[in-house]
């Protein structure tokens, strides 16, 4: 990372957070005061965590580390205080660094160190010693709601491969403003964007998420974000198929507000077709991909020159696939780290999710492994299926579909404001069901409240949370099936 740094102009305008930008120059002096403050620690190489919103200061921490060879621990603003304390203490973070020193002492670190930025550093001079971590940059935490996270380990050479896969792929784009719409603390966001920018030169844009229309756990102001795009002139943007979804809905037609975009990648769960589709056609240049947090995040992406509606692109350079025979994806030469845990070496990589592969290698997702349904009649459907058809509507924010062991399928429906009325929702699953065959068609349905991160009803990629839904929602289900109680 220090080599990259050095190669690139001095004056380039490398991060903004929307207060003015940090040249390279600015950025390796912030990394210097840094690497200082952190050393002034009881225990200077101790993994370190970070609780904050997105800023320049939150790279300039990621970069100094990864300098100082200290493992990095994100902590998910949308996570609660007892999954953050579960975190800290599964990494063996020692000190953390946050926007308030009150903010660390809640959470025991309650030694301040000045470190000269806008962030606190902080420390727990009682902190348990670190598990042994070899090689190990960055720890992110996959969203667990009604469980604790889980930890994937990941090295500094793994992160900047996809970086550098990203950057070759995407370079007759000429990508030079990146929009920062995801947290750092997400890994797609963290990888795919800034990482991939600075192999370029190129400027990342990341002023807080307010202002960029995420707020809370899932909060989305499709307005902000336009207005913000515009405001910086973004040429590239990473969105959750609901982003996309909200976006699309808000754009009028040929948008001056959308006019520099030249690329947004959206990942993170299924999109449906017709939201593609229509992404396009409203002038969004969208690319879908496909990644894991334990490859680093991206696998597989459309590019320019290689895109194919439908599938998540090809895989990135130094990425081998394979469709096992019951249809779950493998990746080659994955080496997953979960904290805690052994290391796993396997020759292929089972990544949970159904897909297949067409003549030309692009991979399609078709699901995931376990969410498989077995309807009474033995026909195998992936819930993700039908769900995709229903929130290709404009009327349907969210879908989940269930039907294990019965003779059809229903589902619970969370429709956009305004799109709540019974026509209106029977209409656009009407319009879904056209779509698919019988079997796989919806035959009932009832309204559910959003499935949030907040609830413990989604993932902070906007997957569903199956068990905690399905537990929540018990009866409902239960209704959906029993024709003398059920009712719309």
């Amino acid at each position: 990372m220090h080599n990259l740094l050095d190669t690139l102009p001095e004056n380039a305008p490398l991060i903004d957070g929307g207060a003015g930008p940090w040249t390279r120059a600015m950025l390796q002096a912030r990394i210097a005061q840094l690497r200082a403050a952190l050393l002034a620690r009881s225990a200077p190489l101790a993994p370190v965590a970070l609780l904050a919103d997105n800023s320049p200061e939150w790279l300039a921490i990621d970069l100094c580390t990864q300098e100082m060879g200290i493992t990095l621990v994100p902590l998910p603003l949308f996570f609660t205080p007892a999954q953050w304390l579960h975190v800290i203490a599964q990494s063996g973070a020692q000190a953390l660094f946050c926007a308030q020193p009150q903010q660390g002492a809640a959470l025991g670190f309650g030694k301040a160190i000045d470190c000269g930025g806008a962030l606190a550093l902080c420390e727990n001079l009682l902190a348990a010693a670190a598990p042994a971590l070899t090689d190990v940059q960055k720890i992110t935490f996959t969203s667990g709601t009604t469980s604790n996270p889980k930890g994937v380990c990941l090295s500094t050479a793994q992160q900047w491969h996809v970086a550098r896969a990203l950057h070759a792929g995407l370079g007759e784009l000429h990508l030079q403003r990146h929009l920062c719409l995801l947290p750092f603390a997400v890994l797609l966001e963290n990888i795919a964007g800034p990482y991939t920018a600075m192999l370029s030169a190129a400027t990342t844009i990341c002023p807080p998420l307010a202002e960029v229309g995420l707020s809370g756990s899932s909060g989305f102001d499709p307005q902000l974000c336009l207005a913000a795009i515009e405001r910086y002139q973004a040429h590239s943007i990473i969105v959750l198929p609901q982003m996309l979804q909200a976006l699309v809905a808000a754009v009028a037609p040929d948008d001056s507000r959308i006019r520099s975009l030249r690329l947004v990648a959206v990942g993170g769960a299924k999109t449906p077709a017709r939201l593609l589709a229509a992404a396009n056609g409203a002038g969004f240049p969208v690319h879908e991909g496909y990644g894991l947090s334990e490859c680093s995040s991206v696998v597989a992406l459309n590019l320019p020159g290689a895109r194919r509606a439908g599938s998540v692109g090809r895989p990135l350079p130094g990425r081998t696939l394979r469709i096992a025979a019951d249809g779950e994806i493998e990746i080659g030469g994955v080496h997953a780290r979960y904290l805690g845990q052994e290391d796993t070496a396997a020759a292929w990589f089972a990544t949970g999710d159904l897909g297949h592969l067409d003549a030309d290698g692009f991979l399609y997702i078709d699901g995931r492994k376990k969410d498989i349904l077995i309807t009474g009649y033995g026909r195998n459907v992936s819930p993700e299926w039908p769900e995709s058809a229903l929130i290709g509507s404009a009327r349907l924010a969210q879908a989940l579909v269930v039907g294990e062991g019965q003779p059809y399928l229903a589902a619970l429906i969370v429709p956009f404001p305004g799109h709540d009325s019974v026509a209106l929702i029977q209409d656009a699953v009407d319009h879904a069901n056209a779509d698919l065959p019988d079997y796989a068609q919806v035959r009932r349905w009832s309204l559910a409240a959003p499935f949030t991160t907040a609830n413990g009803q989604a993932t902070a990629n906007g997957r569903p949370r199956r068990a905690a839904i399905h537990a929540h929602y018990q009866e409902q289900i239960a209704a959906f099936f029993d024709l003398t109680e059920y009712t719309v």
